[in-house]
C-alpha cells in the first residue's frame, strides 16, 4: 500500500460546486521485447560468470553474490547488446535458476525461455481506478481523492514501487491543494507484475485524463483550456517535498493541440471512405517523476593514438545509450565518433552503475562520462602548459588538437612526452552521486518527464473500428543530443501506448492464461501506425544532463489511451472507461447508446 494526502479533501468537497467520481480499468500488458529472457551460467568453487539478458547486471551480481555466499568481485555478469526490454528484465529473473543448475550439473548451463515462457514472468499491472475530483464552475480543481487497485501478479517484484509511483501519476499534471490518495498492490494467482516503461503511469494517466475530458463536457468548457488553467507551470512545487517542476507542459499541450488542430477554427480533414465515418480530436497530459537513484560513474581512457574508449555500465537495449554517451566524450574532448569505442554492461570490467530505466541513462551516466572526459580534458591541457610553457588559459581543444592560436599539438604527442615513447594513456574518472554538485540531484525526482499527446482520430460506426490520421507527442527534452534517436524513442513508446490503447490484452480463464503467443495476443505492426506520427521536441537546455539535456523514453506511452478515448467521445458522444478499445467495445458501446449523435460526420 503506497499513497499520499494532504490539504483537506472533505472540506474541499463540501465547497465546491461540483464533484465527479469514475472508476476505470486498464488492462494486463505483455512487454514483447524482440528477445526473450535468456541466461548462460558458469558455477565454480571460485566465483561465478553469468551471461544474461538483465537490464540491471550490478543488480543481479548483488543478489548472486548474496544468495551463494560468494564476494562481489567473485561474481561476474556480463550483458550483450539486448534485444529490447521495456522494464521485463529489470532486476533479478531466471539467473539464481540457472547458476543453482550450473552448480548441480558441474559445467556451464543455458536457459532461455520461449514466447509462451516469457509470457508468464513478467507483464504490466492491471488497474482499477476510482476517481473522486471536486471542481469549482470555473473548471479550477480543488480536490481529488482517487483509489488505485493494481494486480500485481503471484510475487512481489517491482510492485510496491508501481503503487507508489501510481499513486503520484495519477494527479496528473494539476495545481492540487487537497488531495487523498491510497494505492495498493494485490496478489493475485497470474503471472507476477513489476517495471514496464513509465511504471505506473500508463493506468494514472488513463484514469485522470479521461476524467478531465469528462469534466470539461459536463461544464461546457473546452478541454484545452480546463487543463491549461489547472497544470502545474515551471518552477511551481508538483508536491510537498518534491523538486519544483522544471518542465513546461502549458508550452507542450498547446503545440500538440494546434499540431492537430484543436481549438482553431478548420474542420478536420474529411476522410475518403464512404463508410459512416466520424472524426474527433482528443488530448492527454501527464507528468512523471523520473531519473531514479542519481549513482552512475565512468571512466574514460585516452590512448596513445587519440582514440577513446568509454567505460560506462548502461545497459544498451536498443535505446541508442552508447551512441549518445560516446556523443558526450566527444563533445567534451572534440574527438570524433568513429575514434569513439564504449565498453558497457560487463560488472568485471565497467564501474558501478545503478540501473539502467527510469529514463536515467542520458542524464546519469551521460553526466557520469561527460565528468570522466572532463578530467582526461583537463590532464591535457595541464601537459600542453608544460609543452608549451604558458597558461592554461591561452588554451583550448578542437579536432584531437589542443591549440594555443596557430599553434597545435596532437593529444598523441602530449601523451608520448608525457609516459616516453609510444606508450601510456590518460584516465579520467567521472561520479554521479546524490552528494556531489552541492548535492543538486539529491532531491527527487532528478527532473520531470512530461507525457503530451494529441490524436485525430476516425471510428466507423457500423464496426467499431478506430483508425488515427494524426497522431502527435511531444517530449520535453532539455537538448536532444541525438535529435533522430530521440525521435525513434518517443515514436517507439508513442505505439506501445497506442497497443495497449486498442487491442493489447492478456486473457486468463479459469487461472489460464488464453493467449501467451504472438497469433492471440496482437502487438501494433507497421500497419497500425497512424498516418501521421508526429513527435515533437522541446529544447530549453534546462535538464540536470550533459548540455542541459533530460531523459524522455517512457513520456511518450503515457497519454496515449486517454487521447484516443477523449477522440472518440468527441466523434460519437460514446464514454469507453475500460481498455482495450477494441472494435467490438467500440461497437457495442455505439449500440448501446444509439451511435448517433456527437462529432463530426466525415461523410456529411
Amino acid at each position: 500500500q503506497s499513497g499520499y494526502e494532504w490539504g483537506d479533501v472533505e472540506a474541499a468537497f463540501a465547497k465546491a460546486d461540483h464533484i465527479f467520481e469514475d472508476t476505470f480499468t486498464f488492462p494486463m500488458v505483455y512487454h514483447y521485447s524482440m528477445e526473450p529472457h535468456a541466461v548462460i551460467a558458469d558455477y565454480s568453487n571460485q566465483g561465478i560468470t553469468v551471461w544474461s539478458t538483465a537490464q540491471h547486471p550490478f543488480l543481479v551480481r548483488e543478489d548472486l553474490a548474496r544468495m551463494f555466499g560468494f564476494q562481489l568481485h567473485q561474481v561476474r555478469v556480463v550483458v550483450p547488446y539486448l534485444g529490447g526490454g521495456f522494464g521485463s528484465k529489470s532486476y533479478t529473473k531466471l539467473e539464481p535458476l540457472v547458476v543453482a543448475l550450473s552448480k548441480v550439473a558441474g559445467r556451464p548451463v543455458r536457459v532461455a525461455l520461449t514466447v509462451e515462457e516469457a509470457f508468464k514472468t513478467i507483464r504490466r499491472h492491471a488497474a482499477r481506478c476510482t476517481v473522486k475530483t471536486g471542481v469549482m464552475d470555473d473548471g479550477e480543481f480543488v480536490a481529488r481523492e482517487c483509489v488505485i487497485h493494481l494486480d500485481t501478479g503471484a510475487y512481489a517484484d517491482n510492485g510496491p514501487m508501481v503503487a507508489d509511483r501510481a499513486a503520484e501519476r495519477i494527479m496528473g499534471a494539476y495545481r492540487w491543494a487537497n488531495v487523498k490518495i491510497t494505492s495498493y498492490a494485490v496478489y493475485t494467482n497470474s503471472t507476477p507484475a513489476g517495471s514496464f516503461r513509465s511504471i505506473g503511469a500508463p493506468q494514472a494517466a488513463w484514469a485522470s485524463e479521461s476524467q478531465v475530458d469528462i469534466i470539461a463536457d459536463a461544464l461546457g468548457l473546452d478541454p484545452l483550456e480546463i487543463r491549461l488553467k489547472n497544470l502545474v507551470a515551471k518552477g511551481e512545487e508538483f508536491r510537498p517535498g518534491r523538486r519544483p517542476l522544471d518542465a513546461d507542459p502549458a508550452t507542450g499541450l498547446r503545440l500538440a493541440a494546434q499540431a492537430i488542430g484543436m481549438n482553431l477554427d478548420r474542420e478536420p480533414d474529411k476522410p475518403e471512405s464512404a463508410l459512416p465515418i466520424k472524426t474527433g480530436r482528443g488530448l492527454g497530459c501527464n507528468l512523471s517523476g523520473v531519473g531514479s537513484s542519481p549513482t552512475s560513474t565512468s571512466i574514460v581512457r585516452l590512448h596513445v593514438d587519440g582514440t577513446l574508449t568509454v567505460f560506462a555500465g548502461t545497459t544498451e537495449i536498443g535505446q541508442g545509450s552508447q551512441g549518445v554517451l560516446a556523443q558526450v566524450a566527444a563533445q567534451e574532448l572534440q574527438v570524433p565518433m568513429e575514434q569513439i569505442a564504449v565498453v558497457s554492461s560487463d560488472t568485471g570490467v565497467v564501474p558501478y552503475d545503478r540501473s539502467t530505466g527510469s529514463s536515467r541513462s542520458t542524464t546519469m551516466m551521460g553526466l557520469a562520462v561527460q565528468g570522466a572526459a572532463k578530467e582526461v580534458k583537463e590532464q591535457l591541457l595541464d601537459l600542453a602548459a608544460l609543452h608549451f610553457d604558458c597558461p592554461l588559459e591561452e588554451l583550448s581543444v578542437i579536432d584531437g588538437l589542443v591549440m594555443r592560436g596557430s599553434d597545435s599539438v596532437t593529444y598523441g604527442a602530449l601523451i608520448e612526452e608525457e609516459f616516453g615513447m609510444h606508450a601510456g594513456e590518460l584516465l579520467g574518472r567521472g561520479y554521479v552521486t546524490p552528494r556531489r554538485d552541492n548535492g543538486r540531484l539529491r532531491q527527487a525526482p532528478a527532473f520531470w518527464e512530461v507525457g503530451i499527446a494529441a490524436a485525430q482520430i476516425e471510428v466507423d460506426t457500423e464496426t467499431g473500428a478506430i483508425r488515427i490520421p494524426h497522431y502527435v507527442s511531444v517530449a520535453d527534452v532539455g537538448v536532444a543530443i541525438n535529435p533522430q534517436q530521440c525521435e525513434g524513442q518517443d515514436e517507439g513508446a508513442c505505439m506501445q501506448g497506442l497497443g495497449h490503447t486498442l487491442f493489447e490484452e492478456m486473457l486468463y480463464e479459469d487461472g489460464q492464461l488464453l493467449n501467451p503467443n504472438l497469433v492471440d495476443y496482437k502487438v501494433p505492426t507497421f500497419a497500425d501506425l497512424p498516418g501521421d506520427l508526429e513527435s515533437i521536441m522541446i529544447e530549453n537546455h534546462d535538464g540536470p544532463g550533459p548540455f542541459g539535456a533530460k531523459g524522455l523514453g517512457e513520456g511518450g506511452i503515457v497519454s496515449a489511451a486517454p487521447s484516443v478515448a477523449n477522440a472518440l467521445f468527441q466523434a460519437t458522444g460514446v464514454r469507453i472507461k475500460d481498455l482495450p478499445l477494441t472494435p467490438e467495445r467500440v461497437w457495442r458501446a455505439l449500440r448501446d447508446a444509439g451511435a448517433s449523435s456527437g462529432g463530426q460526420s466525415g461523410n456529411e
